[in-house]
């Protein structure tokens, strides 16, 4: 999976989000600080085509309507807006048509300045982009592989938002914890990953690793131009790397694994390879 999935663009010229502080939008009135917020808001280089490509079926996803624009369009937004949810919905479409037996799973887990008539117009957006591939809302151990293909469902989309009780293709917020650490320390980050880990329900929900540091006020004071990437990626990804392949998946082990910057090392090839050890439990069982 990745983390902020749709944040390899945003848009330096919109008006900061209602994601953020009131202090923010003042200071943002300077065009310096635009800049600078472009750098902290961007977790993701590649495009969701190029994140597909690369293996990721996990997408974390915020949106926001535009405050004070007609209509009720909603976008992407980190910090700054990004691209219209129909287009990234239409680009992921794009690459299932293609890929008949991929199947993703798209979050929707934080909206801003939005009203349930933004929600029906999102709503109807995901429906109309994903039409008979959506799968509706089952019992989590019951949905394999095997029985998406049988259905030709390729897409489970997590609402988290009370509206997902109309309508049977919005699985609840719930059945995808995602618990987050909240530190800029690599080792906090590791021991947070195993506490959960151990805590994590045996079964009825999914659950999201964010393997992910996060950037406090003061560190994005002192390192204002380096960004995110050059602050805290870079120098933490191969030590975060070496815990997701100390890994196993299953009932108990790790299921999805979120990162910043997906590309920067091996990690979702890292990832895939952890089901080969559920096929050797398989073959060692049978």
């Amino acid at each position: 999976g990745s983390h902020d999935s749709f944040s390899y663009w945003v848009d330096e010229k919109s008006p900061v989000g209602p994601d953020q502080a009131t202090a923010i939008k003042r200071l943002a009135k300077i065009s310096l600080v635009k800049k600078i917020m472009k750098k902290w808001s961007v977790t993701q280089n590649l495009t969701f085509k190029e994140q597909l490509e690369g293996g990721i079926r996990y997408f974390d996803l915020r949106v926001s309507s535009k405050p004070g624009e007609i209509g009720q369009e909603i976008y992407f937004i980190h910090g700054l807006f990004g691209i219209k949810v129909w287009d990234g919905l239409m680009e992921i479409n794009t690459f299932l048509e293609q890929h008949p037996k991929e199947v993703i799973f798209l979050d929707f887990n934080h909206f801003y300045a939005m009203d349930d008539s933004h929600h029906f117009f999102l709503i109807n957006r995901i429906r109309s982009a994903f039409g008979s591939k959506l799968c509706c809302v089952e019992c989590v151990e019951y949905v394999t592989l095997q029985y998406m293909w049988e259905k030709k469902h390729q897409v489970l989309i997590f609402y988290h938002y009370p509206l997902y009780r109309e309508f049977p293709f919005l699985w609840p917020g719930n059945k995808m914890p995602a618990p987050w650490a909240n530190t800029t320390n690599v080792h906090k980050l590791l021991q947070f990953l195993e506490t959960t880990l151990e805590e994590r329900s045996r079964y009825g929900t999914f659950h999201v690793s964010q393997a992910i540091l996060t950037p406090r006020v003061k560190t994005i004071a002192r390192h204002l131009i380096r960004g995110l990437k050059n602050t805290l990626v870079h120098r933490n990804l191969p030590m975060i790397l070496n815990w997701v392949k100390a890994q196993k998946p299953g009932v108990m082990g790790v299921n999805i694994i979120t990162s910043d910057f997906v590309e920067l090392v091996d990690f979702a090839a890292t990832v895939i390879a952890l089901n080969d050890l559920l096929l050797e439990e398989d073959d060692s069982s049978s």
